[in-house]
């Protein structure tokens, strides 16, 4: 029987970077540059020919950067690769992020023409302020244009990203982003609180610095989300994710419950026949690693020794999965979805009852209020999610 697997394409490539970005991406590159970084990314996908017979692809997530920023035909070819290499699911999940202002009616026709079933739209805020003070490159008008462009390019399944805690903003603002988006009816809402990372424009902007909503507001921002869209007929699922029924992200899924996924492009993380590992993160590299494959690849019949030295050259991190690390990882990340982790589940992935290794966390957690068991699960309560990263941090086992 086959395994499922989920993939991940990184495409790096923005028209500007916002003021709050860490992420791996980058602007003012040519069409040469994009195309030559397409081809490797497809050169990449083809090294798993050796074994994805054994794998077939429920899901796939193109994100980036913004993934919009290449042409059709671009995303045409790295979908036809994939095709070819991997056997699908009948019904997959395939999903393309985009941003407001690169967003085209003819493209959108050809990503759903080719499968792609889902997009995800960063909107962030309707206040075009707001919007101004993130370094975003539309404003709410173009959000809709885009929206409707979606629905009328046959997309039934759309996600809308918004922001909370961004400089200047109050809860009148967050409301009616809120308000604005739900009155759309997308099938799911991601709604994030801004973090600002060390080394972006953000972080060094002294005057946005000032503007930060205080732990109140944001507080007061995060209980407002779940009132409006659970009246609105979303349910939350996960800590900063709702959906309507049946529209949960498959693709996050499959991270937060510890599924395997392989990602493609530079800095693209992968979980992977018990490894973890990052790709190289440097442009330059990867393409002329790529180029030197495909040389390779013209010279030898063994795919498969191939692919293992290739991998060894292109992975910056590369960790085994022992026992203890896959234990945090399934509280870490399942503690995060609203139904809890399976005590059933953790004993058939450790062979080992959940109390046996957790035993102690859960009940003082359950002491306070933070935390609700039942037969066979363990779940954070509205109060445990509200601080929920200092709970999750006493799920760690090797500190």
């Amino acid at each position: 029987m086959k395994k499922a697997l989920s993939i991940y394409i990184h495409i790096p490539f923005c028209m500007k970077k916002c003021a709050y970005c860490d992420f791996l991406s980058m602007a003012g590159m040519t069409e040469g540059e994009k195309m030559q970084y397409v081809t490797a990314l497809c050169r990449e996908i083809q090294m798993y020919r050796p074994f994805a017979d054994r794998y077939t692809v429920r899901t796939v997530y193109i994100g980036g950067g913004t993934p919009t920023v290449l042409d059709e035909t671009q995303i045409e070819v790295i979908m036809n690769t994939l095709r070819s290499t991997f056997s699908f699911e009948r019904f997959p999940e395939i999903t393309i992020e985009a941003n407001p202002g690169t967003m085209k009616y003819a493209d959108l026709l050809s990503y759903h023409e080719q499968g792609i079933n889902r997009i995800s739209i960063g909107l962030q805020s309707a206040d075009i302020v707001c919007l101004e003070r993130l370094g975003r490159i539309h404003n709410y008008d173009q959000f809709r244009e885009g929206y409707d462009m979606a629905v009328r390019a046959g997309f039934r399944n759309i996600n809308v990203d918004v922001m909370s805690g961004i400089p200047g903003q109050d809860i009148h603002s967050f409301v009616d982003t809120l308000t604005r988006v739900t009155e759309l009816s997308p099938q799911h809402i991601s709604v994030y609180s801004l973090q600002v990372e060390e080394g972006t424009p953000l972080s060094e902007n002294e005057e946005l610095l000032s503007m930060l909503p205080g732990e109140t507001q944001d507080r007061a921002m995060y209980a407002m989300t779940k009132r409006v869209l659970g009246a609105s007929g979303y349910n939350r699922y996960e800590i900063s994710n709702y959906a309507k029924e049946g529209c949960e992200c498959r693709h996050n899924l499959v991270y937060w419950t510890g599924g395997e996924y392989v990602g493609f492009g530079i800095g693209a993380a992968s979980l992977f026949k018990g490894e973890r590992f990052s790709n190289i993160r440097d442009m330059r590299a990867y393409i002329e690693l790529m180029e030197d494959a495909q040389e390779a690849l013209a010279r030898t019949d063994d795919r498969l020794l191939l692919y293992e030295e290739v991998s060894r050259q292109l992975r910056s991190e590369c960790t085994t999965q022992y026992i203890e690390t896959r234990m945090e990882e399934f509280m870490f990340l399942g503690l995060r979805l609203t139904r809890g982790v399976r005590r059933s589940e953790f004993r058939k992935r450790f062979n080992k009852d959940i109390y046996e290794v957790y035993g102690p966390v859960i009940q003082k957690y359950e002491k306070d209020g933070f935390l609700e068991t039942g037969s066979d699960f363990v779940r954070l309560t509205d109060r445990g999610i509200d601080v929920s990263n200092y709970i999750l941090a006493d799920f760690l086992l090797t500190v």
